[in-house]
């Protein structure tokens, strides 16, 4: 099974562009950090979200904002390099760069304070209080 997952933040704003049988793809630049100090490395995802819900998340989100995504990990050729890419399936926002901010979050709704304690299936959850429209992801129930 191929399922990785990961938090970075947005290093290019989302674009939509719509294949020639009209199908909607929405992708962007990840950066993932790992190590700390001098041995900090940061590995770019070329993430890519299929259909409707890419259309609606890129609305919302914009270079700095982190996320955590899960996905199918693979690679790609291309003059030579070798880029990573994620075919996301499932996507977080965790919290928005402010203006003038360097570093810090602001939270979203379906941010962070909502992804603190998995939800597990024999949990008796609230319904939820937004219709399908107005979210711009879509999270696992049960999952995560």
């Amino acid at each position: 099974m191929n399922n990785f997952s990961a938090v970075g933040r947005i290093g290019r704003d989302a674009v939509t562009r719509f294949t020639q049988a009209g199908k909607a793809v929405t992708s962007w630049a990840l950066a993932v950090d790992s190590g700390w100090g001098d041995n900090k490395k940061t590995t770019w995802l070329d993430c890519t979200l299929w259909g409707e819900r890419g259309q609606k998340l890129a609305e919302h989100i914009r270079k700095g904002d982190r996320l955590g995504v899960v996905g199918e990990i693979g690679t790609r050729e291309h003059d030579g390099k070798t880029y990573v890419t994620l075919d996301v399936k499932d996507v977080a926002l965790l919290g928005e760069k402010k203006e003038g901010q360097s570093g810090g979050t602001s939270s979203r709704r379906g941010g962070q304070e909502q992804r603190e304690r998995p939800q597990r299936a024999t949990d008796n959850a609230p319904q939820n209080e937004f219709a399908d429209d107005d979210l711009p992801f879509v999270t696992m129930q049960g999952g995560w």
